[in-house]
């Protein structure tokens, strides 16, 4: 299974880069800080949990890849992705403001030279080690879960565990009109483990050391 996912993963990756070339729309960071206002009430709070369709922190953004944060707007602004209160927001945004709002926060509170090691500072235990390996989670995520190897694609370490858990179970909803997410990679993966597997997964990625940060905005204190 994971050499059929590591093949599959390199075919959809080669197409999505041919067409993206294509199409990419250069973002402005200055441009997008006066777009964000709407993200920042609930990005822009420490701590700030979403109600719907259960209670968990939304994700940290700030120092996400810009082409995933392109990716992940335009999918639910085409219900690929299902949420309203995102989808409500994304369709609201051209394409150039989709880009200026990812180029905005992919440089926010980024520290100029910091990195991350090439592999996680904690080990995983033996359980969560195998897990891992059955995922194949590296192919994408880079060694470190940090390094996508497709910027399309989220760096995940240091990420919400109780997000994380979420979004793996969204990637199993089927034929749920307000929630689930559509890709075929995240759906086989994720389909091929029990709930409380996906717990630990979500759980050991999300306790690592991350790029992605929520800076809190003095006006919503």
């Amino acid at each position: 299974m994971k050499h059929f996912l590591t093949t599959l993963v390199a075919i959809i990756v080669a197409s999505v880069t041919t067409v993206a070339t294509a199409q990419e729309v250069k973002g402005n960071l200055i441009a997008g800080e006066k777009k964000v206002a709407l993200c920042l009430g609930c990005h822009g709070i420490l701590g700030f949990h979403t109600g719907f369709p259960e209670v968990y922190r939304v994700p940290k953004i700030s120092g996400q890849g810009a082409k995933y944060i392109v990716s992940a707007l335009t999918a639910y602004k085409k219900g690929e992705r299902k949420n309203p209160s995102m989808r409500a927001v994304a369709e609201t945004l051209s394409d150039q403001d989709v880009a200026d709002v990812a180029a905005y926060f992919s440089a926010q509170g980024v520290v100029e030279g910091a990195s991350l090691p090439a592999t996680p500072g904690k080990e995983p235990s033996k359980a969560v080690a195998e897990l891992l390996t059955k995922a194949g989670c590296v192919s994408c995520h880079g060694s470190n879960f940090s390094k996508p190897i497709d910027p399309a694609y989220p760096k995940i370490a240091g990420q919400h565990a109780d997000y994380l858990y979420f979004a793996l179970m969204s990637y199993k909803t089927e034929g749920k009109p307000l929630i689930g997410r559509a890709n075929p990679i995240m759906g086989a993966m994720a389909k091929q483990f029990s709930n409380e597997e996906l717990h630990l997964l979500a759980e050991y990625v999300g306790s690592l050391d991350s790029e992605l940060k929520t800076i809190q905005q003095p006006r919503l204190r």
